[in-house]
């Protein structure tokens, strides 16, 4: 049988799980605010994984798949220990806004610092308390409001571990994306944690299928590692498709934009894939796709300016039938329908 785990003032006994509150700052009204996480202690050794969700504020997307992972019958009978953190970043939850009240972009102010801003301490005490003690981390992310994201996972290049836990995982796409300079990756990296990265879905949207896949994903993930079964856990519908580039389509010019195409579409070279009228329709403006491959993303607003991203495709590293993408959207049922709320 494992110890207990202790994070904070609080002790998680092996078999047992707890929400564990630790005290980030206090607001101008002398609210207190915490960082809140739910700890799952299993009886028998493993590893130690943090699903993490809403470090920026607008997308509760992955709010929503923390909340359905902790309810997933094969946690029950966990091997090492799961901390699930639903809202990193109160303050912009509450708000919802991508930022914290002083602007700051919280994954840009990793590895943080206890006694600099609002935004270093949040990420100081994130980076502490939780990710360092973690040997996996699963970060959950979407899109900005008034776009959206095909779910995917984004990998640090060259990382063989990483890229053995994104086909686990198997989202619809899997690609390489640079560490930006002060993301949680990055500190992440430094401290010998591999973190994967899942996008899906738009800010302050649910989506069906970016919740489903996620949470698929997330137990994929949890069986690869021995934490779990593979009883209960959803199989995927087939091998994500690894994508090596990606670029985006951006508007000729200003105007009302109709979409051709969806997240998940498989375009080619040059169709057209979006069209720009001006509000009296006497001038069409195409958008012509900038390579073959799948839209992993686009914006759903229908006024758009010229040079605004319009449609972003990623490049397949080896053919793929547009037909599969297809067939890996067709994300299965991880509860009856009156079991989700």
């Amino acid at each position: 049988m494992t110890q207990d785990f202790v994070i904070g003032e609080t002790r998680v006994a092996p078999g047992s799980r707890a929400t564990v509150n630790l005290p980030v700052s206090v607001l101008s009204d002398h609210t207190p605010v915490t960082l809140s996480a739910e700890v799952i202690h299993g009886r028998r050794p493993g590893p130690t994984v943090f699903v993490s969700a809403a470090i920026h504020g607008d997308e509760v997307i992955g709010v929503e798949i923390v909340r359905r992972l902790l309810r997933a019958q094969p946690l029950s009978r966990l091997a090492g220990t799961l901390i699930a953190v639903p809202v990193v970043n109160t303050f912009g939850f509450l708000n919802q806004s991508r930022y914290l009240p002083d602007r700051r972009d919280l994954n840009r102010s990793f590895p943080g610092h206890a006694e600099g801003s609002l935004a270093a301490r949040l990420a100081d005490i994130f980076l502490t308390e939780i990710v360092t003690r973690c040997d996996v981390g699963i970060d959950l992310h979407s899109a900005a409001v008034g776009r959206t994201n095909l779910p995917q996972i984004r990998l640090t290049p060259n990382d063989p571990r990483l890229a053995e836990l994104g086909q686990a995982f198997a989202a619809p796409v899997t690609m390489t994306s640079r560490v930006r300079e002060g993301s949680l990756r990055e500190a992440a990296d430094e401290a010998g944690v591999d973190v994967l990265l899942y996008e899906a879905g738009e800010g302050l949207r649910f989506d069906e299928t970016a919740a489903r896949a996620g949470v698929a994903g997330i137990l994929r993930v949890l069986n690869h590692l021995g934490m779990i079964s593979a009883r209960g856990v959803p199989k995927a519908r087939g091998a994500s498709v690894f994508c090596k580039a990606s670029t985006w389509a951006r508007a000729p010019s200003g105007g009302l934009l109709r979409t051709l195409k969806a997240a998940g579409d498989w375009v080619e070279d040059g169709e057209t894939i979006g069209i720009i009228s001006d509000p009296f329709g006497h001038v069409d403006a195409e958008i012509p796709a900038p390579a073959s491959g799948v839209v992993i993303g686009r914006t759903n607003l229908p006024v758009v300016n010229e040079g605004d991203a319009c449609f972003h495709v990623a490049t397949p590293a080896r053919p793929v039938e547009p037909d599969a993408m297809a067939d890996h959207l067709d994300v299965p049922a991880l509860y009856d329908e009156d079991e989700i709320i």
